[in-house]
């Protein structure tokens, strides 16, 4: 469904579908819509998305690696909103290549729709996800002021 970083039509019914669910909150904290500004439309666009919880801090993974919520919340300075039945403002910080290992473990170890895309086994220790780590943006979530 995700041939070349975009998805079909397929994987766009399914996001729609996982759009509506996750702004009724129906499931757990971890799944939201990411809604940031496109980059080229300068509409907004949603996303379905997993975070991964490390050390108390949200995370954003991009399993696909190079796609366009990355380049959209890059482009829109980090800027963005997280929907779980009420939108909240948040500010994404990327994190850099070389701390993202742990992250991308604990994403393969809680988001099962996201192991098909990350190319190491969640039951390989983190300097596994070492290698693969700067194929695979991450960002913190961070409560926008």
């Amino acid at each position: 469904m995700y041939s070349g970083g975009q998805g079909n039509a397929t994987a766009k019914r399914y996001a729609r579908l996982w759009n509506r669910a996750l702004r009724l909150g129906v499931l757990p904290r971890r799944w939201v819509s990411l809604e940031v500004i496109g980059r080229r439309s300068g509409q907004v666009t949603r996303f379905p998305i997993g975070m991964a919880d490390v050390d108390g801090q949200w995370h954003l993974v991009s399993m696909l690696g190079e796609c366009n919520w990355v380049r959209n919340v890059r482009a829109a300075g980090g800027r963005a909103t997280l929907r779980r039945r009420t939108a909240r403002p948040v500010w994404l910080v990327e994190v850099p290549a070389e701390d993202r290992a742990p992250i991308l473990k604990r994403f393969v170890e809680k988001a099962p729709g996201g192991r098909p895309h990350i190319p190491v086994e969640r039951h390989e220790p983190v300097s596994a996800f070492e290698a693969i780590a700067a194929d695979h943006p991450v960002f913190r979530v961070l409560t926008a002021v």
